[in-house]
């Protein structure tokens, strides 16, 4: 899993930033989008990232920063050759959005979109390796923030241990690893607690809407590998920050700090601020959360195990 920011700029574009995006990379070489900014697509062309490989996109609430991009990027991906079905989630308002837009501008799509708009909290997809919770924030508007949790993987396989038991490489080691025992032609039993270690914890990643602090994004960060949170002004704009709906460098910092989050990358910063004034931005987070960055554009941020 990597992530990819697409855009960090809160509200415009400006030279070297583009309005938000986040992509986040898949283990089955498919990839998701956070939000979809006017430029998304254009971003999206400087990555490894084929938006024929884009099966879901979750919005986080339907200011134009965040959905400007979402016409031409579902036109181009059917432009592009792609069929699978795509799924999008996001606040009430999403649908009439999309399908008033596609058909003014008689867009003709070459696969089918599911449009789930969200009814309440909690969880809001799961399937056999991850599950997504939603709540919502503090903004303006409806805005949420998202928790991709994956499942506990299997433990590591002992070959070295079960070469010593006499049992070769073969089909019996994916019995192992699936939890199933395996009786060996002597008649012994080779038990699969005894062949694979400890499960491993999934990752979680959080990423949250533009937001006031607020418990729900605690709650969402919660022992989050990486947590991804708005950076709109530094911590001297306090009060602007909270009068639009936003949060600064150092809120941003006590949120990952009360959530227990291991790293923050910040993001959604104003255009005020250039690229030489974010690292004034790390600064002041590093004060209370100390792997905390500012995110660059086009960077790939590995979430390892």
């Amino acid at each position: 899993m990597e992530l990819w920011f697409l855009g960090t700029s809160a509200g415009m574009p400006i030279r070297d930033r583009n309005v938000t995006s986040i992509a986040l990379t898949q283990n089955d070489g498919t990839f998701w989008m956070f939000d979809c900014g006017e430029g998304s697509q254009h971003r999206l062309l400087q990555t490894p990232l084929k938006l024929t490989k884009l099966t879901k996109i979750w919005i986080t609430h339907l200011h134009g920063d965040h959905v400007f991009g979402l016409p031409g990027l579902l036109s181009s991906r059917s432009s592009l050759g792609g069929t699978e079905a795509l799924q999008l989630y996001g606040p009430p308002g999403l649908r009439e959005l999309l399908e008033t837009s596609l058909r003014i501008s008689e867009t003709h799509l070459n696969y089918p979109i599911h449009i789930t708009e969200i009814e309440a909290e909690g969880a809001i997809f799961e399937d056999a390796n991850v599950k997504v919770e939603a709540a919502k924030l503090d903004h303006r508007i409806e805005s949420y923030g998202y928790r991709i949790e994956e499942r506990e993987r299997p433990g590591v396989l002992n070959a070295g241990w079960l070469a010593e038991q006499g049992l070769p490489p073969g089909p019996v080691y994916g019995q192992l690893k699936a939890g199933q025992d395996v009786t060996l032609a002597d008649g012994r039993v080779i038990r699969s607690v005894d062949a694979v270690g400890e499960s491993l914890p999934g990752r979680i990643v959080t990423i949250l809407g533009d937001t006031r602090p607020c418990a729900n994004a605690v709650k969402l960060g919660r022992g989050a590998n990486v947590l991804v949170h708005e950076a709109t002004f530094a911590h001297a704009l306090a009060d602007k920050a909270h009068e639009y709906g936003h949060s600064t460098a150092l809120q941003a910092a006590q949120i990952a700090h009360e959530a227990g989050a291991r790293r923050l990358l910040m993001t959604h910063f104003s255009s005020r601020y250039t690229r030489e004034a974010l690292a004034e931005l790390e600064t002041e987070a590093r004060q209370v959360f100390a792997d905390a960055d500012a995110a660059i554009e086009l960077t790939p941020y590995p979430i390892p195990l």
